[in-house]
């Protein structure tokens, strides 16, 4: 839970005055409902001769609580909407960033399917729970409170037999919320799985056609489906079954209160405002409540998007300071280097890719590397790069006035120009500009 405080706290920065703005708004708007309430019995019973009150200020006050309500209903959604995207907007720069500036994380590293499913999905999910649960939660906590007061001011026995009548299934046992949440996080993660499998074989399309495995494909992604609908289906039977319980509960209480409504005009012991205030506040009281019941398992839920979102922040990051630059030509010598990767096959043993490698790359020089798939070639240009690190020995830049051993800093000396398709969407301009942000157009030529 310590976790799933701090990405409330961090999802919230910035906007916490706004979401404060928001929860009293929303606030006032729920106690100018019970205000109605109170006007309407009131003239309700001047209307048939029980109250010797003002009908024009209760006319007033019900007319005033009634255009409030309709002006502040669009002024909380509009600033519900703006604080909402605001937020998502803020995670999904940090994570993205956090995303770009990781280290390289190795061959079983998180699949991009994966990662934008959680930057689009986990971090929507816990900006609707901070920007809408959480102070729905504040407002009708707020209403049920007052209403229960209001209704307590004019007869305390029939709102203890309303609270007693709530059902017991809206105090959701820890194996109820544990269920949910881990079901939450099972459909989670195999949402994430269908769309990494989509879109790995969508970018290989050509591939896949010419290897004839189309309906092989189609198979696997058809049987991620049907778990992913297994568990949904799971999932929505838990939550139907709590809903069709504490309704169940509701409706009785409803009853109850109708009841001793029709007996108390019958015996004369209640008026006809009374009853339609009463009619009214037992909604006022059994809508937050259901609201409640139904807010904790979303809270409850969204943890599992705090966890997936962690995992993604906690990446660990390239220890970057600045550029170091190196002017003329420039060699790259390797002393004793050793690495092997930790996420190889059950087994390995973590088998050194590189073991014992000395070479002097030297300025001005031209080196051709081969060598079979496996051998390292790759791994070799992944140390220069300072995308992954010796286990042993040093990897230094130098030229005749200074060295550096080889890092994030060191980088900006290396051009590398990857196999495949390395353009990225966009025009040729701003393919080119990945190399020079401030290129004119003639460097461009």
């Amino acid at each position: 839970m310590k976790n799933y405080f701090k990405w409330i706290k961090l999802a919230s920065g910035g906007n916490r005055t706004a979401l404060a703005a928001y929860c009293i708004l929303n606030i006032v708007r729920s106690l100018l409902s019970l205000v109605f309430i109170w006007c309407t019995k009131i003239l309700v019973d001047i209307a048939i001769g029980h109250s010797g009150e003002d009908l024009g200020l209760f006319l007033a006050l019900c007319i005033g609580a009634m255009i409030l309500q309709t002006i502040l209903s669009p002024v909380t959604s509009r600033l519900a909407a703006r604080i909402e995207i605001r937020t998502r907007n803020r995670l999904r720069y940090i994570l993205f960033v956090k995303t770009m500036e990781s280290t390289w994380q190795g061959r079983d590293a998180m699949h991009t399917g994966d990662i934008m499913n959680r930057i689009e999905s986990d971090v929507s999910s816990l900006a609707s729970v901070v920007c809408r649960t959480i102070p729905s939660l504040a407002t009708v906590s707020v209403q049920l409170i007052a209403a229960i007061c209001l209704m307590a001011s004019m007869d305390l026995r029939i709102l203890a037999c309303t609270v007693f009548l709530m059902p017991v299934a809206l105090i959701l046992s820890k194996r109820y919320f544990r269920r949910i949440r881990t079901l939450n996080r099972e459909i989670l993660d195999q949402g994430s799985k269908v769309q990494a499998h989509m879109q790995e074989n969508i970018q290989h399309k050509t591939l896949i056609a010419t290897m004839e495995m189309v309906p092989e494909i189609s198979r696997r992604l058809s049987s991620g489906q049907k778990d992913l609908e297994r568990q949904v289906m799971q999932k929505t039977d838990y939550s139907l079954f709590s809903r069709t319980v504490i309704q169940a509960g509701f409706t009785a209480g409803y009853l109850t209160v109708f009841i001793w409504c029709i007996f108390g005009l019958l015996h004369g012991t209640m008026t006809f405002g009374t009853m339609t205030a009463f009619l009214q506040l037992i909604s006022q009281i059994q809508k937050p409540i259901v609201d409640i019941g139904r807010m904790f398992p979303a809270i409850v839920q969204t943890s599992s998007s705090a966890e997936r979102l962690s995992e993604l922040y906690d990446l660990p990051q390239e220890k970057r300071t600045s550029d170091i630059r190196f002017n003329g030509k420039t060699g790259i010598r390797l002393q004793d280097v050793s690495f092997a990767y930790k996420d190889g096959p059950k087994g390995s043993g973590n088998r050194n890719v590189i073991d014992g490698l000395s070479h002097d790359f030297r300025p001005g020089s031209i080196t051709a590397i081969t060598g079979a798939t496996g051998a390292g070639k790759s791994t070799i240009i992944r140390l220069i790069l300072a995308l992954v690190h010796p286990d042993k020995g040093e990897i230094k830049f130098y030229n005749s006035g200074m060295s550096a051993p080889a890092s994030a800093d060191t980088r900006c000396n290396v051009t590398y120009i990857p196999q495949g398709n390395s353009l990225i969407s966009g025009t040729i301009r701003t393919n080119l500009l990945l190399g020079n942000p401030d290129a004119s157009d003639q460097e461009m030529k």
